[in-house]
């Protein structure tokens, strides 16, 4: 009985054996010939498959040109606040109110001394035409009487105006009052003319100069 049962294991214990060989073989084999046929597939897809060439590659693109230099601008800067007091400020009152200062006290400059006077100016020795022995010539334009005024008995008084020169003779007459009678007129401009003396104008540097003289003659019959 115990050698059947050896025998029965021993029996058993080879045909697991040859079993798992069995199993291996197969294993091996299909193994083998998976691999075979993806090998088979491979060079098929590998000798039926084109070659293309690569594309070239992309040409670089030029870079950007550089942005130009802007300054930032200038930070501004935020507007101070607003400090806006609900309250009045208070308002202080000052009871004892000091007194006003006293005004400042301007002296003004000194004036400038005041040139020295001009000096006066030299007394003029300006005047006026004045007869020169005039009782004399006088007389002598009444001795020339006008004979026709004798026959007809004609008198009356004649005003006369004289320019005298610078050497103090009569150089021009005019009636200013007419006597009424022409022949006694012209007589005392031709008179006065021809015998009147004078003393010249002068002016204010005692030069003799021209002038006027006015005055009345009178024609008498005695």
């Amino acid at each position: 009985m115990a050698y059947a049962d050896q025998q029965m294991s021993g029996s058993r214990v080879a045909a697991i054996i040859i079993v798992a060989l069995i199993h291996i073989a197969l294993g091996y084999a299909l193994v083998t010939g998976l691999a075979y046929s993806a090998v088979k597939k491979a060079i098929e897809r590998v000798t039926t498959v084109d070659i293309e060439e690569p594309p070239p590659p992309p040409e670089d693109e030029p870079p950007p040109p550089p942005e130009p230099d802007t300054a930032p601008p200038p930070p501004v800067a935020p507007p101070p606040p607003i400090n806006i007091a609900v309250a009045p400020p208070p308002i202080q009152t000052q009871v004892n109110i000091p007194p006003p200062a006293p005004p400042a006290r301007i002296i003004p400059p000194s004036a400038p001394p005041a040139p020295p006077p001009a000096p006066p100016p030299p007394p003029s020795r300006a005047r006026a035409v004045t007869p020169e022995n005039q009782r004399s010539w006088s007389q002598r334009i009444q001795d020339n009487y006008p004979a026709r005024a004798v026959r007809d008995e004609i008198e009356g008084t004649v005003g006369v105006q004289v320019t005298v020169g610078p050497n103090g003779r009569v150089t021009a007459c005019s009636v200013t009052s007419p006597s009424g009678s022409s022949i006694l007129d012209e007589a005392a401009c031709t008179d006065i003319t021809r015998y009147g003396r004078f003393n010249p104008a002068w002016d204010a540097a005692g030069n003799p100069i021209a002038g006027n003289w006015s005055t009345r003659i009178q024609y008498r019959l005695d």
